[in-house]
Formats: C-alpha cells, structure tokens, sequence
C-alpha cells in the first residue's frame, strides 16, 4: 500500500506539469491580453490610454518575453508559492482567493456530505421497495430534480423568499461580515447562510445519486449470491449490507476525483446568481478579462483536485471492494 501510494505521488509530478502546459496554452489562445483589453475598454469611453505605462508593465510581468519562457516563470512561480499577479484585482493572487477558496471549500464539503446523506437511504430504499407507491414517489421527484437546472432553483428560491418572507438569501454571511476577519460569529453567519447554495447545488447531484444507486443495487440483488443468502436464512438487513449494498457502493467512490472539481467549477453559475463570494464569479470574470495569472491558477487548483480526489478515491476503493488490489488489479 505504501508502495503505491508513494509511486502515485511520484506520477502526480508529471501529471500537473502536463495540465500546467495545457492550462497555459488554453489562455493564451485568445488574442491579445489583459493589457489589450484595458485598452479596448478604455478606447471605447473615450479615455487616454498612457502606453508607456503598459508597456512597462507587460516587460515588468514579463508578457513581452516568449511564450515558453513565460510558462517556465509562472511554473517556477508556483512551485515557490508565488502564483503570480492579479492585474484585474490589483493583488498577489493568493491575496484575492485566500478567503473564497476556503468559503468554496465549505460549500463543496457541505454539498457533498448534503447529497450522499439524502441520496443513500433514497436509493436503498427505492431498490429494495421496487415498483412501490414510495418508489414511484421518489423517482418522480428525483426526475424533476434532474429536469430542473439549478439557477434555475436559485431564482425560484429567490423570488418566495422576496415575495413570502421579504428576505433576501443570496450571499454566505451578512453584509457587516464581508471582507472581515474570520470569528464565531462570521462563522455563524455563514453556517446560517450555507443551507440555500447547499440544497441548490447538491439537487441535480442527489437526484443523479439516487437513480444510479437502485439501478446498481437492483442489479446486485438479482445475482445469484443473494438469492442464495437468503434461501440459507440470512436476515434481510445483513443480506442487503454485506455485500450487494457494498458493491453497487463502488462507482460513487470511484467517481470522487470528478465530484470535487465538478462541485467547484458546476456551481459558476449558481454562485453568481446567489451573489456567492466562492471562486466560480471570480473564474469567470478572470477569464473574460484574460487575467491569465489568476485564472491558471483556478484552472491548476481543479487540476489539482482531480488528481488528489482520483488518488483518495482508488484508496477508498480497497478498503469498500476486497476484490481489489492496487497492484494485482481485480481479482476473481
């Protein structure tokens, strides 16, 4: 095991420094850069544009060098702890994302643990009770879950609560919180504040859980070792937990290193229409900008996630499946 887990470490080098090339190229593609939309924009207000200053901006961040050789100072960078600068935002870019990187930590966490406690029972008990009025009831509410996109929820949710209760429930905390240092009571705010993104983000994944679940577990409970089991008298419950529920378990394990960066970057647009101050927005007003530093390291941050999330879920895998070995593959 250990073995393994060292010889995966090793691998993950050469894997984000592909994804590192990969993500410089992607945002280098579209013409121009943050700097020739600066000037766009202020030529389109009639405004004067000092090119002297640009250009001794881009020779100061190094945007008038090669493109290889600007790839090599934003790796180097990063491998210092240095991801660059924030032209749009004026700031070091650890300075901009410190604090929503950690609010879409909360969000993604709490969404997670949100879909898999509601998810889980439902499925169970939509396979065991198959073609029943509760199954019925619950896939039907899980169809429209899937159906409805969730800004789309969000703004629903958005107009009763204005229109029922007067209240507005975008952002994480209240506003006197914003941009505070953290303490109890921000803490509070945000943990008061964290059900609506929670529920809206984490409904299209519940309802996709839940149809996967009985589908696995209906497949599991039609094979003939537990037709068997329960010729020979073993309990219902036991019957269901020993094994079938285990295995149809392996595909939502499995799917741990998409689920982070899915619930990262899918809630974008939610984000934006909640006012969310997580990293979604931000992403997509660095990369309309062009504000290249800041959105590789958005970019590199999922790559990231996905790589940990598949190693973390492989993991997992062994100890779920006995069948499986890290360094034998399945074994029958």
């Amino acid at each position: 095991m250990l073995s393994y887990i060292v010889r995966r470490l090793f691998l993950m080098i050469p894997t984000i420094l592909a994804i590192s090339a990969i993500v410089f190229v992607i945002i280098q593609l579209p013409p121009g850069d943050y700097f020739t939309s600066v000037v766009t924009e202020l030529q389109s207000r009639g405004e004067s544009v000092d090119k002297a200053k640009l250009e001794f901006l881009k020779s100061q961040y190094g945007f008038d060098k090669p493109l290889y050789v600007q790839y090599f100072h934003w790796v180097g960078g990063m491998l210092k702890g240095d991801f660059g600068y924030s032209f749009e935002h004026d700031q070091p870019v650890t300075d901009v994302v410190g604090d929503r990187l950690l609010l879409t930590f909360i969000v993604s966490f709490t969404t997670i643990i949100f879909t898999w406690a509601i998810a889980f029972p439902i499925g169970v008990y939509s396979a065991v009770k198959q073609y029943s009025v509760g199954d019925y009831g619950l896939t039907f509410i899980g169809f429209i879950g899937l159906a409805t996109p969730n800004f789309l929820l969000a703004l629903i949710l958005q107009y009763f609560a204005h229109i029922w209760f007067d209240v507005s429930i975008g952002g994480l905390m209240d506003p006197i919180y914003v941009d505070q240092p953290w303490t109890w009571e921000k803490s509070l705010s945000v943990m008061q504040h964290i059900w609506i993104p929670v529920l809206v983000i984490g409904t299209a994944g519940t309802a996709s859980m839940i149809r996967r679940l009985r589908a696995n577990l209906l497949d599991e409970l039609s094979k003939q070792y537990v037709i068997t089991a329960r010729a020979k008298g073993l309990p219902p419950l036991r019957a269901l937990l020993k094994y079938p529920l285990r295995s149809a378990l392996n595909p939502f394990v499995a799917d741990i290193g998409n689920m982070l960066p899915q619930i990262v970057s899918g809630a974008a647009i939610v984000s934006v229409v909640l006012s969310l101050p997580t990293t979604g927005p931000m992403l997509l007003s660095a990369l309309q900008s062009q504000d290249m530093y800041l959105a590789g390291s958005f970019l590199m941050f999922l790559a990231a996630l996905t790589v940990i999330g598949t190693l973390i879920s492989d993991l997992a895998l062994t100890f779920l499946d006995p069948r499986i070995r890290l360094d034998k593959g399945l074994q029958r």
